[in-house]
């Protein structure tokens, strides 16, 4: 081998240790970059060079410079790392949520039971302004606990668009970094080699944008990657990226929906389409939690004002004249929303109207519904379904008022096929409940009946309460008798007759904790129920009559009193025809606290998981592309060793060529 040669492989040898050795100086420098990828220099052997004396090896070329990259474990830790911030995202929005929700002395339950119990004090001293006065100012309280919660609640939908909006920007912001790096690299690619940094920038940019929705990629053979959501939506397609942005919701403005800009304009992206990433859980937060929880507040709201106000209104307040009890609470009316792609008039208003009241407010549920006609073309009847994602039915409005207490009235044109309207009975009741009654006078708390035992009785009867209970009752029926007879023999119970005003008679058997003049199973509804304490005997005689002085009369507040134990929010029909009872107010809002609780906890436990599974995977894919610092400073060594051998070479080349010089 000639001294040339050797000095061409001295060269060689050194040029391709230098080359290592700056890759390995690149890897320490980056041990700690995110995103960085492990590089490594390819180094091949060259045709050897044919002699008369065989073949000699031209030395090392150096190829190639290599990242260390796995395609699984990459998309594994993305999704992974995109599951574990929807799980977060959820969770902190649930935590801000369930302080809406305090136990104790400073729920609405408790709240409630304020209110009832201020009415012990005006049973006990009907006629004392300063008793009123306290029922009023709980009343006041109760109110404004509700409306707070209720703006609390408007308060995290303002604030979960403004998040909305900024996590889009963002998403927005990574989508064309993205693209660019595709432009760059689909540059570098003609070269033959690969832009290993600007491939380790794109995969840090697709990782971040994973934060905030999944993704799925689909490499090109120019080196691009397209990026997907939603189930292949195009996000990013080469060195062109969509935009995404907020769009009202269909029914209601103050919610939104997530939209891709496209070259025909704009398109909703379908919710449930979406997985993973904060975005797709500020989403479902929303339209799930935030929306169940909105119902839940005004489905208490709802039902116990309209109980209470019915109880004042079966009363006489003491005004003067004495007159019908006036609502102690106000309200708003259910919310009926036409969707925006609703038929409308030339003036540009909606051609077809729904309108919603609330007739039973014991059978609302805490829900929301969507209102379509019946293909069948059948009056009045309407395919409805929970929103969200809930089964449908077809009902007529006959049905919907029986089984869910509201009416539906149509109005204008005949809904098209395509019209829809969002029906919230109960979602906006909570914001805007306040309390209407001001005058202490305006307490309704006697009852419009009295009851007076004879003197002649032989028993041990008093009368325990007498209030009126529901619209039936009739003051034209008064006054009324009630004559007790013999026991029967077979349950041990008291017959009796009860003498109306115009003569007619009604049989019925009393035993303890009977409640005459409301007996359903005996047939008997008059409005009113008389409870006795004691019992009475064959001939006692107990009438009943028009109240005289309702500003000694506490009948009716002892009434209110029956409303903490009586079951009576979330009422639901059966098939035959009874109805299942509902809840107490305190009952009704611990299990609304218990609801709120619950998903807490499983949206704490799942991100717990999630973070976990996401560690996990980040750790698996960084030990196989990351930098090992072991590894790194073992192959310095080596490089080192093969330069200064590379060197040692072209030193003793050099030496040789120079001994020839001075033989010549």
């Amino acid at each position: 081998m000639g001294t040339s040669a050797l000095l061409s492989l001295g060269m060689r040898a050194m040029f391709a240790n230098q080359a290592a050795l700056n890759t390995v100086g690149q890897n320490i420098a980056n041990a700690n970059t995110p995103g960085y990828s492990r590089q490594q220099v390819v180094l091949t052997t060259p045709e050897g060079q044919f002699t008369g004396s065989g073949f000699f090896g031209k030395g090392v070329n150096v190829q190639t410079v290599t990242r260390a990259y796995n395609e699984f474990l990459t998309k594994d830790a993305a999704a992974s790392k995109s599951q574990a911030f929807m799980d977060s995202t959820r969770l902190t929005n649930l935590q801000q949520l369930e302080k809406l929700f305090p136990p104790g002395d400073q729920g609405l339950g408790q709240a409630a039971n304020q209110f009832l119990n201020a009415m012990v004090d005006v049973a006990s001293r009907p006629s004392d302004p300063s008793a009123r006065q306290v029922v009023l100012g709980r009343a006041q309280e109760l109110a404004a606990r509700y409306a707070s919660a209720g703006q609390q609640l408007a308060d995290l939908q303002a604030g979960l668009v403004s998040d909305l909006r900024a996590n889009i920007n963002v998403v927005n912001q990574l989508a064309t970094q993205i693209a660019a790096a595709n432009d760059q690299i689909a540059r570098s690619t003609g070269s033959g080699h690969t832009a290993n940094d600007l491939l380790d920038q794109r995969d840090q940019l697709i990782n971040k944008l994973s934060e905030y929705v999944q993704v799925s990629t689909l490499p090109s053979e120019d080196g691009t990657v397209g990026i997907f959501i939603g189930g292949g939506q195009r996000l990013v397609l080469g060195s062109i990226a969509q935009q995404l942005d907020v769009a009202p919701d269909t029914y209601d403005g103050n919610r939104v929906q997530l939209s891709i800009t496209e070259s025909s304009g704009k398109r909703r992206l379908d919710e449930s389409v979406l997985t993973g990433g904060s975005i797709t859980a500020l989403l479902r937060y929303q339209n799930q939690d935030l929306q169940d929880a909105r119902n839940l507040v005004g489905q208490l709201a709802v039902a116990f004002a309209k109980r209470v106000n019915d109880q004042q209104a079966l009363g006489l307040d003491s005004s003067t004249p004495p007159g019908k009890g006036s609502p102690i609470f106000s309200f708003a009316e259910p919310k009926t929303l036409p969707a925006s792609t609703n038929a409308r008039n030339p003036d540009g208003t909606f051609a077809s109207m729904l309108t919603v009241q609330i007739t039973d407010a014991s059978r609302l549920r805490p829900e929301s519904y969507v209102l379509k006609a019946d293909p069948s073309g059948t009056p009045d009847s309407y395919i409805m379904t929970t929103r969200p994602g809930g089964t449908s039915v077809t009902l007529t409005a006959a049905q919907i008022e029986s089984q869910y207490g509201f009416r539906v009235t149509a109005s204008g044109a005949a809904l098209g096929p395509e019209d829809a309207f969002l029906v919230e009975p109960v979602a906006q009741a909570a914001v805007t409940m306040k309390r209407t009654l001001d005058s202490t006078n305006g307490i309704a708390a006697a009852a419009p009946i009295t009851a007076v035992v004879d003197v002649n009785n032989t028993g041990t009867a008093t009368v325990e309460s007498l209030y009126v209970v529901n619209s039936k009752y009739d003051p034209a029926l008064q006054p009324m008798s009630v004559l007790f007879g013999t026991v029967d023999p077979v349950d041990q119970s008291v017959n009796y007759t009860l003498t109306l005003a115009d003569g007619s008679t009604l049989p019925g058997k009393w035993r303890p904790g009977a409640k005459i003049g409301n007996e359903p199973a005996a047939g008997i509804d008059l409005g009113f129920e008389l409870t006795l304490n004691g019992v009475p005997r064959d001939g006692d005689v107990i009438t009943t009559g028009i109240t005289q002085f309702p500003a000694s009369n506490n009948a009716n507040a002892k009434a209110f009193l029956n409303i903490q134990t009586e079951m009576f929010v979330g009422r639901t029909p059966q098939p035959d025809g009874s109805v299942r009872a509902g809840a107490t107010p305190s009952d009704a809002y611990a299990a609304a606290m218990t609801n709120i609780a619950s998903r807490v906890q499983g949206a704490q436990y799942l991100s717990e998981v999630s973070t976990s599974v996401a560690s996990n995977a980040e750790a698996t894919r960084a030990g196989q592309v990351g930098v090992n610092m072991d590894e790194e400073a073992a192959r310095l060594m080596q490089y080192q060793q093969g330069y200064q051998a590379a060197a040692k070479m072209l030193q003793t080349a050099q030496t040789i060529f120079d001994e020839l010089l001075k033989l010549g």
